[in-house]
């Protein structure tokens, strides 16, 4: 983006009021900006997941680039291969040839078999009408104990549609078994992050003895199919709803959606919905309300500290930004602004009621191509919570945590305060660490 020396560039279509923004899109779709936050997790910190598996990308090599540095920075190199497409495949017509002579060779150019292969085929694969069935039987009759999982990095189909994240997050279960569920067993499906220990789920489980699965807990390819295991399935992160809701309609399970929240009734009535799924006590009055006391208290507690330190925060954090700020504002903290691109439905009511309430809130996008170039920070030092929050304003005191980590509930709330203390008292040095890719991955850099 060229601009003329000294000239001031207007913020106006990254930043808004939210008393002017419009849901679920406050910000034009045009060209992006892509800015060196990189905490997020991708396809491949995601499909590293997988236990005992490789991953096999089949594209050109401009593309390859991302995705072989991200195998390479979080020393995961010997879990990932590639097969590079040229013009000349397109030109001739046999990209099915090269995608499974390709994969071949990669296969037989290792001393042992994995159990599993993500094979990522992408968007050329698609302009071109590639037959994937073909693709994937022939493999399969090549190599019968190997089990092949069908992905896809196919960018073009971002907008519209599942998203690669989504159809991945359902791909990776498509190796569990049908068979008869344990009792007292629940499969969490989805996530990046395990919960936490003292997460509002996993107290309530372990209260009655309940086994709990989680992928990123899972160390063998056993474990991973112990997960079919789980007489019911549960998401709490967005991303992975579709996957899960999938799973479990093939597998013949139960299934509920818990995304983090907070808003204590939203909290209550999850944990309502997952006892009476269950057939166990619900939470008594007593427990409910020492749940919300101990809230109040940490919340109180880290105002007492941060006092009028003005406050941003991001969707990168946690996908329920608008929550966090109303909770936050509702007690007493100077939320100044929220970066985002686009609203969470599930935060249409926080949307109407910060519109309502706190209608100067600013909301700032983090990809429209002028946040390249206008200011960051100001002249007063703010709490950020997030990685990309802590890059715009140049904040030294932030909450380094990405997609909700392992938070959840009750708890969560009480670990975010808890963060957030730790981050008033402590500076980090935001320039190294948010150009890390995959927060909490291995990292060679």
């Amino acid at each position: 983006m060229l601009r003329r020396v000294g000239e001031t560039i207007d913020p106006k279509d990254a930043m808004v009021k939210i008393k002017d923004a419009s849901f679920p899109a406050p910000f034009a779709s045009e060209l992006e900006y892509n800015s060196p936050v990189h905490g997020n997790w991708n396809i491949v910190h995601t499909g590293m997941q997988l236990p005992e598996s490789i991953q096999i990308y089949v594209c050109a090599d401009n593309c390859m680039r991302g995705v072989v540095l991200t195998a390479a920075e979080m020393n995961a190199a010997d879990r990932f291969s590639f097969v590079i497409v040229e013009e000349q495949n397109i030109l001739n017509g046999n990209l099915e040839d090269i995608t499974i002579e390709g994969v071949t060779d990669v296969l037989k150019k290792r001393d042992d078999h994995p159990k599993a292969v993500l094979l990522f085929t992408v968007c050329l694969h698609h302009f071109v009408g590639s037959n994937l069935d073909y693709i994937y039987s022939e493999l399969e009759k090549r190599f019968p104990d190997i089990c092949f999982i069908r992905c896809y990095m196919d960018p073009i189909m971002q907008k519209h549609g599942l998203t690669p994240d989504q159809k991945l997050r359902k791909a990776m279960y498509d190796p569990l078994i049908e068979c008869k569920p344990y009792d007292k067993t629940v499969s969490v499906l989805g996530s990046d992050f395990a919960l936490d220990e003292s997460s509002d789920i996993k107290r309530l489980l372990k209260k009655y003895n309940y086994r709990i699965f989680e992928l990123p807990k899972c160390k063998n390819w056993q474990d991973m199919m112990e997960m079919s295991k789980g007489k019911l399935f549960i998401n709490c992160y967005p991303a992975g709803k579709y996957g899960m809701e999938t799973q479990a309609r093939r597998l013949g399970r139960e299934c509920l959606y818990l995304p983090g929240s907070f808003d204590y009734d939203e909290i209550e009535e999850q944990l309502k919905k997952l006892t009476d799924t269950l057939g166990l006590p619900e939470l008594t009055e007593d427990e409910r309300k020492q749940e919300r006391q101990s809230c109040e208290q940490a919340l109180a507690k880290a105002k007492d500290l941060i006092k009028d330190m003005p406050i941003t925060l991001d969707y990168l954090y946690h996908p329920r930004p608008l929550g966090l700020a109303k909770l936050l504002i509702t007690h007493g903290f100077c939320v100044k602004s929220v970066y985002l691109d686009a609203i969470n439905p599930e935060e249409k009511d926080d949307f109407i009621w910060l519109q309502k309430h706190a209608p100067e809130l600013e909301l700032i996008a983090t990809i429209q191509v002028k946040m390249r170039v206008l200011p960051r920070g100001g002249s007063e030092e703010v709490l950020a919570i997030g990685q990309k929050a802590a890059y715009f304003s140049k904040s030294r005191h932030f909450v380094n945590l990405v997609q909700g980590e392992g938070l959840y509930g009750f708890d969560g709330i009480r670990r975010t305060t808890e963060l957030m203390m730790d981050a008033y008292l402590k500076e980090k040095d935001t320039q190294k660490l948010v150009i890390q890719k995959g927060w909490g991955c291995e990292c060679c850099l």
